[in-house]
């Protein structure tokens, strides 16, 4: 019993023993996650080692004077001068037999693009070509009135008379000739023989047709378009401009646009008319002339556009001295032997490989890095995803 009794208190005595020694040893752990977690709060500094730095190309240099033109960045649509843009109509209204235009159809210059045909055609032919037997016949009547005046055998009143008449007769006839002008129909080759119940209407430009608003049998009055025409060479961008820019803009400047959808494919142009004209919303307009015309560019299209301002002289660093992590631009600054500073920075437009520093003075006289940038993002970011 006694035996018993030894051996189980030397049981509990090395049970109480071994727990003591097993929380003695957690304790001493302790101060080792504290000293983890003091690392990890450090989340703006990476320290490169020796052999870290013989395989890291890292370059530093300061803020340097740059001259940097300012971009402005302006949205528009395709527009058309007044002179360059047609609205087909019939002067004299009537009903159209035929067409073949469709939206979009390049047309030249002359080329028919519509029959027209009305009884008040055929009338108003009628109208001339009787018209022009009554001035043949007051012009006779005239030179004999004329012939009889000189030899004393009629009076002048008489031969006055077959004047007016013939003058009236002749105004008449011109009138109507200039009627007939108006639907396409050349008096000097109208005849007796020749009366048409259809007239024809040409196209007055070289271009393309934007809108058709007619179809076959449809009855057209004189103030009715018929069909709207454009002439793409004279195409220009129309730019938005608020009234605080309109300074920085200058006939003849360079304009770079492109469209939402194509981005990548650029129209070179320059400004050649700015208007003075502000709105209700602070808005001027900007008209800028395409340097080459390309059909792809229709009126009424949606473009974006760049235009360089006056270049100044700015603060500056390489672009690939600045990293975007987290929606924020930094750069690093050196602050020790192989030791840098991930610091927040404001940055301004972009020219020839530099970038505008907006806020130099809190790194003036600074060692910053201007080659291996975001290669110590990397690693800095990653040390703390190992922590």
């Amino acid at each position: 019993m006694k035996s018993n009794y030894i051996q189980t208190r030397s049981f509990v005595l090395i049970l109480a023993l071994g727990s003591a020694i097993f929380f003695t040893q957690c304790k001493k752990e302790q101060p080792t996650e504290e000293t983890t977690t003091t690392v990890a709060e450090n989340e703006t500094t990476v320290h490169l080692t020796d052999a870290q730095m013989k395989n890291t190309v890292i370059e530093t240099g300061t803020l340097s004077e740059r001259k940097i033109a300012t971009t402005l960045k302006l949205t528009g649509k395709i527009d058309v001068p007044p002179q360059n843009l047609v609205s087909v109509t019939n002067p004299l209204g009537g009903y159209l037999k035929s067409t073949k235009l469709l939206p979009g159809m390049h047309i030249k210059k002359g080329e028919l693009i519509a029959m027209m045909e009305d009884p008040q055609y055929i009338q108003l032919q009628q109208n001339y070509l009787i018209a022009k037997d009554k001035y043949e016949f007051a012009k006779l009547d005239y030179n004999r009135q004329k012939d009889l005046n000189a030899s004393q055998a009629s009076s002048d009143k008489v031969m006055q008379i077959a004047q007016a008449e013939m003058n009236n007769q002749r105004i008449t006839m011109n009138a109507l000739a200039q009627q007939l002008a108006l639907i396409n129909i050349n008096p000097s080759s109208l005849t007796h023989d020749n009366i048409s119940r259809t007239i024809s209407i040409y196209s007055p430009i070289n271009g393309f047709v934007s809108k058709a608003y007619v179809n076959v049998g449809k009855y057209v009055t004189p103030s009715d378009v018929m069909f709207e025409l454009i002439n793409p060479l004279d195409i220009h961008l129309n730019l938005k401009v608020y009234e605080k820019d309109l300074d920085k803009l200058e006939i003849g400047q360079r304009v770079v646009s492109y469209t939402n959808a194509n981005p990548d494919k650029r129209y070179e142009g320059k400004i050649i008319l700015i208007s003075m004209d502000v709105n209700a919303d602070g808005v001027s307009e900007v008209h800028c002339h395409f340097e080459e015309f390309d059909k792809k560019l229709v009126p009424g299209m949606y473009m974006n556009a760049d235009i360089d301002t006056h270049a100044q002289v700015s603060q500056a660093l390489p672009e690939e001295s600045v990293v975007y992590f987290e929606k924020q631009n930094y750069v690093f600054v050196q602050t020790e032997r192989q030791t840098y500073e991930m610091t927040p920075v404001q940055i301004g437009p972009k020219e020839d490989g530099y970038i505008q520093i907006n806020n130099p003075t809190e790194l003036s006289n600074k060692k910053i890095v201007t080659k291996g940038a975001y290669t110590l993002l990397m690693k800095l970011k990653n040390t703390e995803e190992e922590e």
